[in-house]
């Protein structure tokens, strides 16, 4: 299997060329023919439209690919940023925000666009089904942990007070809550026998008590943790170590149990071809998944879906005893209705919790 890694490294850079000499020859075009919304030496402007947990990442990647760009076609890349929570992000491009390339939480919110008509290509062909980074849901927690929460059954214990962002806005907190409902169905919390689905809501509505603030993301609910608000935040393992990264004390805390949260990216056809610029944000797509933008990706704490990448940084993230993915709920199409549709279990269990009032 050694063997074989240096094979797929090149694959990748290889791949990576090919792309771009494609681009540059592509429909018999000369240096002269406009390419990607601008002539050779011209320039190109890409609107990104993403959730804010890998925006450090982002600001890393996007002036690499400028430049590699910039020399494969002549090209200045000029990007337009925007980050905001998954779902808030994806229903803003729905409803007109004209973003060209939507890197999103999950798969559900690419989806939404998907269907709204604004997504024509199938997405999800390529190697990694359209996903370009994962992180499992994790705990901060204080400094030496004085509350001691080591794992779900913690969180439901009186007297904790918790941060996980809104559902309605942040895919983080969809996955926050499948990670806690999937532990407790698959017996990974002390009390709540496996399978039973009554335990597990039981479970989640205790979780929902000790609740103090939802945020509308990931990054703003983590912000407010580092503000001293709350005894553990409930987020993406990667948020945690951005935070540590960046000098903050508290500690990273992974129970036994929790899921896989698969990150989608994917080019927004429909604004991608009224702005001219498709060649140039499947470009930027098709970077992303780079033996360098993987280690990138690696570098601000999501898991690589490169699995050469991923095997270099293994020893960075910690093994997980049970680790299960969206599957378990039967994938997003079943999970989005069953858990936060009107009669969904979470719609229903935290319209029980009067203080939270989502």
């Amino acid at each position: 299997m050694n063997q074989q890694k240096p094979l797929i490294r090149l694959f990748a850079s290889l791949l990576w060329t090919v792309f771009l000499l494609a681009t540059l020859a592509g429909c018999g075009q000369s240096p002269a023919t406009p390419l990607g919304g601008a002539t050779q030496g011209g320039e190109v402007k890409l609107t990104l439209g993403a959730y804010t947990t890998p925006r450090e990442a982002y600001k890393e990647l996007i002036p690499i690919f400028q430049k590699q760009w910039k020399e494969k076609t002549g090209q200045d890349v000029i990007f337009e940023e925007s980050y905001l929570g998954s779902g808030a992000q994806s229903r803003a491009i729905v409803e007109g925000f004209e973003a060209d390339i939507a890197a999103l939480s999950l798969e559900a919110d690419i989806t939404r666009i998907q269907e709204a008509g604004l997504i024509t290509h199938d997405w999800k062909s390529g190697a990694y089904k359209g996903m370009v980074s994962t992180s499992i849901v994790s705990f901060a927690v204080r400094e030496g942990n004085p509350k001691g929460i080591h794992d779900w059954a913690d969180l439901g214990k009186p007297g904790i007070e918790i941060l996980t962002p809104n559902p309605k806005t942040s895919g983080g907190a969809m996955w926050n809550i499948l990670a806690l409902y999937g532990a407790a169905k698959r017996g990974f919390v002390e009390g709540v026998p496996a399978g039973d689905d009554e335990a597990a809501k039981a479970f989640l509505l205790s979780v929902l008590n000790n609740v103090s603030v939802m945020d509308k993301g990931a990054r703003e609910s983590i912000t407010n943790f580092e503000k001293g608000v709350g005894d553990v935040a409930i987020t993406y393992e990667n948020e945690v170590l951005v935070g540590q990264m960046n000098g903050e004390k508290y500690e990273l805390v992974i129970p036994r149990s929790t899921i896989l949260i698969e990150n989608p990216v994917a080019v927004v056809d429909v604004y991608a071809e009224k702005h001219g610029v498709r060649q140039a944000a499947e470009a930027f797509v098709a970077f992303l998944l780079t033996w360098e933008a993987q280690q990138i990706f690696a570098k601000y704490g999501l898991r690589p879906v490169d699995p050469q990448t991923a095997s270099e940084v293994a020893a960075k993230y910690p093994p997980v005893e049970d680790l299960f993915t969206i599957e378990y709920f039967g994938g997003w199409k079943e999970a989005s209705p069953t858990f936060f549709g009107k009669n969904g279990i979470y719609t229903l269990t935290v319209g029980k919790v009067q203080r939270l009032n989502p």
